[in-house]
């Protein structure tokens, strides 16, 4: 059975359907209403080698906080989902990846307790209309409820569209590592027998 999940959340500010496969090449279809994040998580999809279609419809005439953050909540929420009980998965990964002079280091634990970790300055507070801030809430709202322990740091960079690229490549680098599967882990890869 594959490690495939669809989630939909609709409240009266989103309306909100999400469907992966951890297994997947990378093929993504993405449709939020906001292209800067459109492209951020077509790369997630595209650099994790999950198959990620994530079509969103939410009050942007407001701003676009309530779509950016309800998608992370409904990508975590597949994620866990398609993990089932994550046994025979790495669990733990790291990778830094650089994007001209941007640098960012993501760490990940499918720890079953979803935090984040942000320490991603960026300077502009916009990269064309998209709210540089909501890079935050989206990783926070991912890794609460994929229920991951997620470290982003921002080793060098100048520019912001660089930076937050730089930060969704270098979570979708670990997060493919660690939940790839493993062939000598046996059963769940904790000493307490569940994550």
């Amino acid at each position: 059975m594959g490690r495939t999940s669809t989630v939909s959340r609709k409240t009266g500010e989103t309306d909100i359907t999400v469907t992966l496969d951890l297994d997947g090449s990378g093929r993504c279809d993405i449709d939020t209403g906001i292209g800067f994040f459109d492209h951020m998580l077509s790369a997630l999809g595209r650099h994790s080698l999950m198959d990620l279609t994530v079509h969103a419809k939410g009050d942007t005439w407001v701003d676009d906080h309530h779509t950016v953050e309800d998608v992370g909540i409904v990508m975590g929420q597949a994620i866990r989902q398609a993990l089932g009980d994550k046994s025979g998965i790495a669990r733990f990964s790291q990778a830094i990846v650089p994007m001209d002079e941007a640098l960012v280091l993501a760490a990940i634990d499918v720890s079953g307790r979803g935090e984040l970790y942000w320490d991603v300055p960026i300077g502009p507070d916009k990269v064309g209309t998209f709210d540089t801030e909501l890079g935050h809430e989206f990783f926070q709202g991912l890794a609460r409820d994929a229920g991951i322990t997620l470290h982003l740091r921002e080793l060098a960079g100048e520019n912001a569209h660089h930076i937050l690229e730089c930060a969704f490549k270098a979570a979708a680098r670990a997060l493919r590592q660690a939940v790839e599967p493993d062939p000598r882990v046996s059963g769940i890869p904790s000493t307490k027998g569940s994550l």
